[in-house]
């Protein structure tokens, strides 16, 4: 066995610091709420998973831009199946009762799911930039300072985009892209890697749509119309996201694609 510290063996739980992770479950409500726990910890992985998100997508913008397409869309798929994991993580918090999400709910005000600055940064590094969404972290400066850093740097759809024009694609206007993909729709043996990469994309795109539209019934389903912890419209606000897109080129090119 590996030598842990000063003497120490490591063990699976000193690897993981089990021990402490499992410290991290911190409930508010008085009387303790049975759901509060499953809340904390559902909402406590998304943010692991988030974690893993970007550090896959921040590896694949660096093997885009080395030319390493391959590599690229082995990271992708990891994506793409964390992606899938976040969607059905939603259906294990519609367990809950909505009585029992309603004993500790207004212990959470003024907090809300809108604050994860990890979720922003995954918008922001795949291709949905947004002030009005930066300038909301303004008084949390170690969130904002991230955020603004996401936001000045190419995102995967930058990278995605120069990746084409290397290739010989021309893609300097809306058009252009949506053309270029259409070509490579049309003709996928020609840049296999171009052509599974666009697939993984759009495939990470339609899971985080998945994920907000899921996310909007499960809150329907819970709370009804009742406005969000953070002062949002709740369900009204929510519903606005659900057309977001990372790289509407990739969704559109497919109305052009003919026999």
């Amino acid at each position: 066995m590996e030598e842990y510290g000063k003497g120490a063996l490591l063990s699976y739980g000193k690897y993981l610091k089990v021990k402490e992770l499992i410290e991290l479950q911190e409930t508010l409500s008085d009387p303790v709420s049975h759901d509060e726990m499953l809340f904390i910890i559902i909402h406590q992985t998304y943010e692991l998973w988030f974690k893993q998100i970007l550090h896959e997508i921040d590896a694949v913008i660096n093997w885009i831009e080395e030319g390493r397409l391959f590599r690229a869309n082995h990271s992708l798929k990891t994506v793409v199946a964390i992606g899938k994991i976040l969607v059905s993580q939603i259906h294990i918090l519609e367990t809950m009762a909505p009585i029992g999400f309603l004993e500790f709910r207004d212990r959470l005000r003024p907090a809300s799911g809108f604050q994860s600055f990890q979720f922003r940064e995954i918008e922001f590094v795949s291709g949905a930039k947004d002030e009005k969404i930066l300038s909301a972290f303004r008084d949390e400066p170690e969130a904002y300072e991230r955020l603004r850093k996401r936001f000045d740097s190419p995102s995967l759809a930058d990278v995605f985009w120069e990746a084409l024009r290397r290739k010989g694609f021309s893609v300097s206007t809306r058009e252009e892209r949506i053309n270029s993909i259409v070509e490579i729709l049309r003709h996928p043996e020609r840049e296999p890697e171009i052509y599974v990469m666009q697939d993984l994309l759009i495939e990470h795109d339609e899971n985080i749509s998945l994920w907000r539209h899921h996310h909007v019934l499960m809150v329907e389903r819970m709370l009804g119309m009742k406005k969000g912890t953070g002062g949002s419209e709740g369900v009204p606000y929510l519903r606005t996201t659900l057309q977001k897109k990372f790289m509407p080129e990739l969704w559109e090119a497919r109305t052009y694609l003919k026999l």
